[in-house]
């Protein structure tokens, strides 16, 4: 039985990747979120929310995790961050292999993920895309977003590849400091590549 082509979504912070992933959803590919998965798993009664608490006492709530208590104790603390990793990861990892197992017919599935290549889930998966913008339009775009700063800003790159090694081990890249029409043209374009031979 053949399976689908998983196609691993990538980008730094700014580059636009929600506005791909709903591209690839809006035609009909379905597109496995990291980020609302551990949303899921982080909210109420989420099914990580006690060994965080455990690990990080004081981070959670009522409301499940507490994002930015969590945030600032674990940010910029290598250590911190990898102990986080560990209870969060695996959880994801289990969700993602149900939602794969939902969509065993497709032929492709889009595992949409922020720290693919970081986290070495680049691995997992067949082919990657890299959704792209000019560095510029990057920071604009980042500090626009509410109650982000400049150091949050810089420290959030800092825990990420940098956009042209991304886009070095891409099989595809995707911009998106182009007209919209260009962007969803350029994901029709690796649907059809991908449809037409399993990418190339």
């Amino acid at each position: 039985m053949t399976r689908p082509v998983l196609l691993g979504l990538t980008g730094s912070i700014g580059m636009g990747k929600s506005t791909v992933a709903q591209m690839f959803a809006d035609e009909g590919v379905p597109v496995f979120d990291a980020d609302a998965a551990v949303h899921r798993l982080q909210g109420p009664g989420g099914a990580v929310v006690a060994a965080i608490e455990a690990r990080f006492p004081g981070t959670t709530g009522a409301n499940g995790v507490d994002r930015a208590a969590l945030g600032a104790a674990v940010l910029g603390d290598d250590a911190a961050m990898k102990a986080l990793e560990a209870i969060v990861h695996p959880a994801v990892g289990a969700e993602r292999a149900a939602f794969l197992a939902r969509h065993a017919a497709a032929p492709l599935v889009v595992f949409d993920v922020p720290l693919l290549f970081e986290t070495g889930g680049d691995r997992g998966v067949d082919k990657v895309a890299v959704v792209s913008a000019a560095p510029d339009v990057q920071r604009t775009r980042t500090l626009a977003r509410p109650g982000m700063t400049a150091a949050k800003f810089d420290a959030m790159l800092a825990r990420q590849l940098p956009d042209a090694d991304k886009r070095a081990r891409a099989d595809w890249v995707i911009p998106t400091d182009v007209p919209l029409d260009e962007t969803r043209a350029a994901v029709r374009r690796v649907i059809a590549c991908v449809r037409g031979g399993e990418g190339g």
